[in-house]
């Protein structure tokens, strides 16, 4: 048996317990295990130093030791954001729907939790408690398997996490740190089917295909953010601006930041010296087309390699389009699933942009890092699922449950 293995087991045995206790435990359990963060706040920063350190030390891009610092103020932000869970609906027990059939038969049907749940990440530590979180008030048992980049923060905030559930009488099995020093570690969850009901990867493309592409145990994929911003011809140009200097520049680091700027050649002459000039101000390297080029010798020429990348840095693909026909097409064509945004003032064109594009979230002026389960009021999130099947957009509590039918009858046979 390996030591995944043995983990998972433990996780089932935690889950079962889980899956009965009260709100009012789940809820003294997530203000414990924000508290023990806050106190022992030092202890993980320190450790996250050591990580850092080895990051820079290694070459690792910025815009991912980004991801991988923690602050006080994110540590806090951190802590607050299993507060704000607790204060959320328990999503155990929910009627979905209900009805009484004609022979008499009530018949409910209820969320319940999946059970186990195992997340593969990378380099964010803050995912280490947002998914603990929220497994345990969906009632599930968690295990984490972050990345070896973050080996030493995520064991100082496991480690906080457990002491603060046993506290209140909980099994600290119900949380469990997976070796990250090792791929086999990622492959014995991958085939732990029957022990780990499903697996959610959170960070790369690479990592994201591995895991859909090998798994024997049921994946909710999560995806890469290649986010567009449609500036139509009818967009009110200076909140357009306002818009792509946000999406784009103020975390490029995450999934729901712009990575492509499409703009319909009514107003292309008009907005793009000002959109250019813009990011080059903040820092922003263009790959653009030839019409988008020709408004600044700075634009390098951009491949449709380039229209399909997720930069996470301060870079940005650009493109004119001849219509909103074809901005549709472009993106659907590059984009992920993920989020994209239209500016326009055309009920008409916004209408026809939220029916055919193929994303989980599609935004009328508005910038694409709303796209976000707190921003929602969903509280953290596990994650942004792009596929179609249970759950798509920001997943919180009710994503990480299953249901199951409950029939209450007074004698009757069939």
């Amino acid at each position: 048996m390996s030591v995944v293995e043995e983990q998972a087991r433990a996780a089932r045995v935690a889950g079962r317990v889980l899956a009965t206790v009260s709100r009012a435990v789940k809820d003294d359990a997530l203000v414990a295990m924000a508290d023990a963060l806050l106190h022992r706040s030092a202890e993980i920063l320190t450790a996250n130093a050591v990580d850092v350190a080895a990051a820079r030390a290694s070459g690792t891009a910025e815009s991912t030791v980004d991801r991988l610092t923690l602050t006080e103020a994110r540590v806090a932000a951190i802590a607050d954001a299993l507060r704000q869970m607790a204060a959320l609906p328990d999503p155990v027990g929910e009627v979905v729907r209900g009805s009484t059939l004609p022979n008499g038969l009530q018949l409910r049907q209820v969320r319940v939790p999946f059970g186990v749940v195992g997340i593969i990440y990378e380099a964010r530590p803050n995912v280490t408690a947002d998914a603990a979180g929220i497994a345990l008030k969906s009632g599930n048992a968690v295990l984490l398997r972050g990345s070896s980049s973050a080996a030493q923060s995520n064991a100082a905030i496991v480690a906080a996490l457990r002491e603060a559930v046993a506290k209140v009488g909980l099994p600290a099995d119900a949380i469990q740190l997976v070796d990250p020093s090792t791929r086999e570690t990622v492959r014995d969850l991958m085939r732990a089917r029957g022990l780990v009901d499903v697996l959610i990867p959170r960070g790369g493309a690479a990592l994201i295909n591995a895991v859909v592409t090998e798994s024997i145990v049921p994946v909710i994929e999560t995806g890469i953010g290649n986010c567009h911003i449609y500036v139509d011809a009818s967009a009110d140009l200076d909140m357009a601006l306002d818009i792509l200097i946000n999406a784009k520049t103020s975390r490029p680091s995450v999934c729901n930041a712009a990575e492509s700027l499409l703009v319909h050649a009514a107003v292309a002459d008009e907005f793009l010296p000002r959109a250019l000039g813009a990011l080059a101000a903040a820092g922003v390297t263009v790959h653009g087309d030839p019409a988008v080029a020709a408004h600044s010798s700075a634009v390098i020429p951009a491949t449709d390699d380039d229209y399909g990348t997720e930069y996470l840095a301060l870079e940005l693909s650009a493109a004119v389009v001849a219509s909103l026909d074809d901005a549709i097409t472009h993106i659907n064509r590059f984009g992920t699933g993920h989020s994209e945004a239209i500016i326009t003032g055309s009920l008409s064109a916004s209408t026809r942009f939220v029916a055919q594009v193929d994303a989980a979230a599609v935004l009328v002026n508005a910038s694409t890092r709303f796209v976000d389960g707190g921003e929602f009021g969903f509280g953290a999130e596990i994650g942004i699922s792009t596929q179609k099947l249970h759950a798509r957009g920001p997943m919180g509590l009710p994503e990480l449950t299953s249901t199951k039918y409950v029939i209450t009858g007074d004698g009757q046979i069939r």
